[in-house]
């Protein structure tokens, strides 16, 4: 599947950090290109917790967005 939108949603902004929720059935949102469709939403150090695999068997993974050039964004696990 691919990123949708509407699924991303703003918990709490502060300071120029915005700490975001996203739900989706895909499995995983660490394939190249995922989230390019929202680079002018997030930011480098951003952090997204996820609801992933919704429709399978639901994992929640915490992800920081490592890197944002303005046509694709890269997010990581959080360690």
């Amino acid at each position: 599947m691919a990123f949708t939108a509407p699924d991303l949603s703003v918990l709490a902004y502060a300071n120029n950090f915005t700490l975001w929720h996203y739900t989706t059935p895909d499995a995983s949102v660490e394939t190249a290109g995922y989230f390019d469709l929202a680079t002018s939403m997030l930011n480098v150090n951003d952090l997204i917790i996820t609801n992933i695999d919704t429709d399978g068997t639901p994992v929640t993974t915490f992800y920081v967005v490592s890197a944002n050039d303005g046509s694709s964004v890269t997010v990581t696990a959080y360690a």
